[in-house]
């Protein structure tokens, strides 16, 4: 599977984007979805998640803010960030876990998006 993520730019603090991550490569089980960020000199983090049972979880500086959700009509995930602040600023990354159904066994994958800058500024 291979991962698009779009939707970044640049941002006025306060203010909103849509990140997006589309799916191509093939039919697959969806496990999870996740939203990781990376700012300048520090460690990649996830920021949230969504899994099969359509269960979300946030890292507690986004929690309120943004919203992670699922088109599975459109094998796309989406992470909704409002009232971005500076800290924000990162690039953010896009993962798929899933798994192929190869007959009599399954196999499980992860996949990454290319990540996409968003940075907020005045």
């Amino acid at each position: 599977v291979q991962l698009q993520a779009s939707g970044g730019g640049l941002v006025q603090p306060g203010g909103s984007l849509r990140l997006s991550c589309a799916a191509s490569g093939g039919i697959f089980t969806f496990h999870a979805l996740n939203w990781y960020r990376q700012a300048p000199g520090k460690q990649r983090e996830m920021i949230a998640s969504f899994d099969e049972g359509g269960g979300r979880s946030y890292l507690g500086s986004v929690k309120g803010r943004f919203t992670i959700s699922r088109d599975s009509a459109k094998n796309t995930g989406y992470l909704q960030m409002n009232s971005l602040n500076s800290g924000d600023t990162a690039v953010y990354y896009c993962n798929v876990v899933g798994s192929y159904d190869r007959g009599t066994y399954s196999q499980d994958f992860r996949s990454w998006g290319q990540g996409t800058q968003v940075t907020v500024s005045s």
